[in-house]
């Protein structure tokens, strides 16, 4: 099982981004999806989550500017990225609890994409 996210990229502050994020593998169960992110010199931080039935979370920090969202037949969490500052600019991850072929939950992270968000 792996994650493969797309998305990252340079964009103006004020600007939008999407990140996607597929699952793949042998997959029996795909359950709280999210996105992380580690700007340099900090510590990750959770940017949103999502369980397989819809809840959703965000910190302060992008609450009413970031959404999250899935799609379970495509194993794919997506996260769009509006109204953008400088500050968004980190390293960001997925990441995904999934039980592959009838084992047990583990935990999994994407390579991570770069976004650079620019004055």
């Amino acid at each position: 099982v792996q994650l493969v996210e797309s998305g990252g990229g340079l964009v103006q502050a004020g600007g939008s981004l999407r990140l996607s994020c597929e699952a793949a593998g042998s997959i029996f169960s795909l359950n709280r999806m999210a996105w992380y992110r580690q700007a340099p010199g900090k510590q990750r931080e959770l940017v949103a989550s999502i369980t397989n039935s819809g809840t959703i979370n965000y910190p302060d920090s992008v609450k009413g500017r970031f959404t999250i969202s899935r799609d379970n037949a495509k194993k794919s969490v997506y996260l769009q990225m509006s109204s953008l500052k400088t500050e968004d600019t980190a390293v960001y991850y997925c990441n995904a609890h999934i039980v592959p072929e009838r084992t047990v939950e583990y935990v999994y992270w994407g390579q991570g994409t770069l976004v650079t968000v620019s004055s």
